[in-house]
């Protein structure tokens, strides 16, 4: 069965939960403790749309495996050109092909918005994020030791970019 990418719709959102919610109870893929849930996971889809963004699922045989999504890297106009991604796969769908699918898609939209350049914040623990990311084109930039603090340890933020 192929794989297909498209932008997400609300039915999808109970398995994107369903994927994404172990990333912040067990991981320190992100920093973040506190749960996209069924009330916000909506308002973050929405907001980046109404700002020109969008999120995408990639699925296979009618099960999504995962997703990727853009925002603006900071606030104010001199960032407007820069981007800053997340992109969250079920565990089963590591390796498969559809991580790369949504970085394209990710890529593809952003570029055809005005974006210049796409930001990775890769968690420093996250040796397969940072290999990912490096495969696909990123560069690292810096490395932010200390930064982010989850699970009662400082951790160390990896920052990777793609001129689009």
């Amino acid at each position: 069965m192929s794989l297909i990418v498209r932008p997400i719709i609300s039915s999808d959102y109970p398995r994107v939960l369903e994927i994404w919610t172990p990333y912040y109870r067990t991981t320190t893929v992100t920093f973040a403790s506190a749960e996209k849930t069924a009330e916000t996971l909506p308002l973050y889809v929405e907001t980046r749309r109404a700002a020109g963004r969008e999120t995408f699922v990639a699925e296979r045989a009618g099960e999504v495996l995962g997703f990727a999504s853009y925002d603006q890297f900071r606030g104010g106009d001199g960032y407007v050109h820069a981007m800053e991604h997340t992109i969250i796969l079920a565990p089963e769908a590591r390796g498969r092909g559809a991580g790369r699918a949504l970085m394209t898609a990710i890529e593809e939209h952003a570029k055809a918005q005005g974006a210049h350049v796409m930001v990775a914040g890769v968690s420093a623990e996250n040796e397969a994020g940072v290999a990912f990311h490096a495969a696909v084109g990123y560069q690292t930039v810096g490395r932010m030791p200390q930064v982010g603090r989850k699970f009662d340890r400082w951790l160390d933020l990896v920052l990777m970019q793609k001129l689009l």
